[in-house]
């Protein structure tokens, strides 16, 4: 069903008997060999060739997100490899599948919110710190959380973070985004009560936005760094396999508490 009026175009690519049109740019003659991956990825995405800084910190945050360890994500994608070896690309779906508002979706929603503080402070002539107060005494009022700050083992600081926010300083990408990530924690604790470190999470999304990487595709970080992960996770489990010993160690600690059956128990028969 055709809804509303839909001209069929796209920016993207075309090809011919003779060539690979990407972006208004030859694949063979001046891409492949000449723009190396990450910044391919921002040129499909914006059409635009990414910066030196964009270029710097788009392959740093690609390299900060790309290993978790044996998170949800990665244990869904090994066990799924094990239950079908020939299916790799059904394994790495399914560990980016769990990529939602708990794990990989946070950037993207962190960025969101540091961006939202960063419009209404321009449009309003207000200050960062004062926009940054109101928006989450707002939070507060409707029982949000705030994403991008605290975690569960870097609870002095992620490591990552002070990485990523000293790159920043040494090539002067801190503007208005990092501002307001700074402003957050440091508000924290009035607003929220709570003492929360940056996490990187939040520190991904103001590094990138202030280097004029688009709001709208924030989510393809974690996505695209996480797929490299889950590849390392899932040919490290072609030769050296723990997903059913996972899936063992997880049966042993969890106790079933529910019904008990109803069956009597017979003598002699085990139950």
């Amino acid at each position: 069903m055709l809804i509303g009026k839909q001209v069929a175009l796209s920016a993207i690519s075309t090809s011919d008997a003779h060539s690979i049109t990407i972006r208004g740019k030859d694949l063979c003659s001046e891409l492949i060999g000449k723009m190396n991956f990450a910044d391919f990825y921002y040129f499909l995405l914006t059409g635009q060739q990414a910066t030196p800084l964009q270029s710097l910190f788009i392959n740093a945050t690609l390299v900060t997100i790309a290993e978790h360890g044996l998170t949800p994500t990665a244990q869904a994608a090994r066990m799924t490899y094990d239950a079908d070896p020939g299916a790799l690309q059904a394994a790495v779906a399914a560990g980016i599948l769990g990529a939602g508002s708990v794990v990989m979706g946070t950037s993207e929603v962190c960025g969101r919110m540091l961006h939202d503080i960063v419009e209404t402070a321009a449009q309003t002539s207000a200050s960062i710190l004062d926009v940054t107060r109101a928006k989450l005494k707002e939070r507060k009022e409707n029982k949000l959380t705030v994403p991008g700050y605290g975690h569960p083992l870097h609870s002095s600081g992620d490591p990552r973070t002070r990485r990523l926010l000293e790159m920043a300083t040494e090539h002067n990408v801190q503007g208005k985004h990092v501002e307001a990530l700074l402003a957050i924690e440091q508000l924290l604790p009035e607003i929220y009560g709570r003492t929360l470190p940056i996490n990187v999470s939040g520190t991904i999304p103001a590094v990138l936005l202030d280097t004029g990487f688009p709001v709208g595709a924030l989510k393809g970080i974690p996505i695209l760094a996480r797929t490299a992960g889950l590849l390392g996770h899932l040919y490290e489990e072609s030769t050296r396999p723990i997903g059913f010993l996972m899936y063992h160690h997880a049966e042993q600690a969890i106790t079933y508490d529910g019904p008990k059956s109803c069956v009597p128990v017979q003598a002699g028969v085990p139950a």
